[in-house]
C-alpha cells in the first residue's frame, strides 16, 4: 500500500509538471490569440469556442495569457533553482568537505540569511532596483541559496568517510574527483528533491511579486500579476481569477509532488 502511494505521488507530480511543461512549450510556437491585443469590445466575456477561458478587462485572451505565463514560471523557476544550486554546491561542499572554521563560517552565514523571511528579503531586493524578471529570478535564486547548501553539505558529511571514497583515496584519486565523481553522484536524489521544491517556492514568489506589482512588469502576462488585474472582477468574471489560481495550484502541486515522489524512492532504495 506505502509503495503504491509513493509511485502515485511520483507519477501524479510527473504528469502535473509534464502537461504545464507542454502547455509552455506549445506557446512558443502557437497562441490561439496574441497575448497582448486588446479588444475592448470583447472584454469580460464569459468561456466560449472562441476563447476557451474567457476574455480579461482588457479583451485579451484569458488561455492565450495563461500558456506565456508559463513561460515566465518555467524561466523564473529555472534560473532561480540553478543559481540557488550554483551557490549552495560551492558553500556545501566546501563546508562539508573542508570541515573545521570554514564550515562553521559557511553555515552560520547560511543560517543568517535563513532568519529573515525570504519574501520580504526578495521585497527588499526588488525594490532597490528597477523591478523586472531579471531582478526577480536573481532574488529568488539567492534565498533559495541556503537549502541547497544544507543538503549538499549534509550529503557530503556523511560520505566523505564511507569506504568507497577510502578506497578512491587510497588509489590516488583527487579531491575533485573524490567530490564530482564519488561523493555528489550517490546525494543526487536528495539535490534533485530540494530542486523540485525550490522551483514550486521560486514559482509562488514570483506569483507573489508581480501581484504586488514587483515582478514581471506590464504587458509581459505573469500569473500573479493576472490574479491582481482580475480580483476586481471576481463577481463578474470568475474564470478571469480561477484560470491563473489552478494553474498556479497545479504547478506547485506537481513540483511539490515530484519531490515527495523522488524522497520516496530514495528511502526505499536506502
Amino acid at each position: 500500500m506505502m509503495n503504491r502511494k509513493y509511485s502515485l505521488s511520483l507519477v501524479l507530480g510527473m504528469t502535473f509538471v509534464s502537461l504545464l511543461l507542454a502547455i509552455m512549450l506549445i506557446s512558443l510556437f502557437y497562441t490561439p490569440h496574441a497575448v497582448n491585443v486588446m479588444k475592448i469590445a470583447d472584454r469580460l466575456q464569459g468561456p466560449s469556442w472562441n476563447h476557451w477561458l474567457g476574455t480579461d478587462n482588457f479583451g485579451r485572451d484569458v488561455l492565450s495569457r495563461v500558456m506565456v505565463g508559463a513561460q515566465t514560471a518555467f524561466m523564473v523557476g529555472a534560473v532561480s533553482v540553478g543559481i540557488g544550486l550554483t551557490g549552495g554546491l560551492i558553500i556545501g561542499t566546501l563546508a562539508g568537505y573542508a570541515g573545521k572554521w570554514l564550515d562553521e563560517l559557511l553555515m552560520r552565514g547560511t543560517d543568517a540569511l535563513l532568519a529573515f523571511p525570504g519574501i520580504l528579503i526578495a521585497l527588499l531586493l526588488v525594490t532597490i532596483y528597477q523591478p523586472s524578471m531579471f531582478q526577480t529570478m536573481l532574488a529568488i535564486g539567492i534565498l533559495s541559496i541556503p537549502s541547497f547548501a544544507r543538503v549538499i553539505r549534509s550529503g557530503v558529511l556523511q560520505h566523505r568517510e564511507a569506504e568507497y571514497v577510502k578506497a578512491a583515496r587510497g588509489i590516488g584519486a583527487g579531491h575533485m574527483n573524490i567530490i564530482f565523481i564519488q561523493i555528489l553522484p550517490n546525494i543526487a536524489s536528495s539535490i534533485v528533491t530540494t530542486a523540485a521544491l525550490s522551483f514550486s517556492t521560486a514559482i509562488l514568489v514570483e506569483a507573489a511579486l508581480s501581484y504586488l506589482g514587483l515582478g514581471v512588469q506590464p504587458p509581459d502576462p505573469s500569473w500573479g500579476r493576472m490574479l491582481n488585474e482580475s480580483q476586481s472582477f471576481l463577481g463578474k468574471a470568475p474564470w478571469f481569477t480561477l484560470a491563473p489560481g489552478l494553474v498556479i495550484t497545479l504547478t506547485v502541486l506537481g513540483f511539490n509532488l515530484l519531490s515527495d515522489g523522488v524522497r520516496d524512492v530514495r528511502d526505499k532504495r536506502g
